[in-house]
């Protein structure tokens, strides 16, 4: 019941929002549903070096908020034309805490919260809604296959399946999670481009501990 009332709640924020950014929206283009990005953090900053903020040992980061992505049922709109203004650097510097720099947040808001028709501020507060909407794993083992992964999602969240969850790898890396989400923000089967995007590798791969 808890569940159904909260995303009952999002809905209506979600169409409040919309209603208030009616200039953005009407240059935003339409999109389908979202995409939710969960970065592995050991692993980004394995393959990537760690200079980023989000590398700092001391921050003890596993999955985070690489982005919440407009999506249609084939492709998806980025780099929109909006009238909303551009978040602050406070509100960018907000996100960090579950992003991991507030620069990836400035830049998940120019290159995709400009397409839903929101303002930054809103884009973020849907952004952190998503996040907090998944529970993620308990327990994780250093080496595992990208099924093995989905099944620890799906058994931490009930209302997730094979079918709204992709896992992506990079060479022998478990890269990120990929969740797919209605405007309501409750699974939904993912698009075949998601799918494609998926690691075809079935055998097991590295995902870093947390330092």
């Amino acid at each position: 019941m808890y569940i159904g009332r909260m995303q009952r709640m999002i809905k209506c924020f979600f169409g409040m929002a919309v209603l208030l950014a009616a200039p953005a929206a009407a240059k935003a283009q339409d999109f389908d549903y979202f995409v939710m990005a969960l970065t592995w953090t050991p692993s980004f900053c394995e393959a990537e070096g760690d200079d980023s903020d989000q590398c700092d040992p001391s921050r003890d980061l596993g999955f985070t908020l690489h982005g919440l992505w407009p999506q249609y049922e084939d492709g998806w709109p980025e780099y929109c034309e909006t009238n909303a203004r551009n978040p602050s650097r406070r509100d960018t510097e907000a996100m960090a805490d579950i992003m991991g720099s507030g620069g990836l947040a400035f830049y998940e808001w120019k290159k995709h919260g400009r397409c839903t028709g929101l303002s930054a501020r809103d884009y973020f507060r849907l952004s952190r809604a998503a996040y907090n909407s998944v529970k993620m794993p308990t327990r994780l083992d250093d080496r595992m296959s990208t099924d093995a992964l989905e099944r620890a999602f799906i058994d931490a969240n009930d209302d997730l399946d094979t079918e709204s969850i992709a896992v992506t790898c990079s060479r022998d890396l478990i890269r990120e999670v990929r969740i797919c989400l209605d405007r309501s923000l409750s699974p939904r089967d993912c698009g075949a481009d998601v799918l494609r995007g998926a690691c075809r590798y079935r055998g097991e791969l590295d995902l870093p501990p947390i330092p």
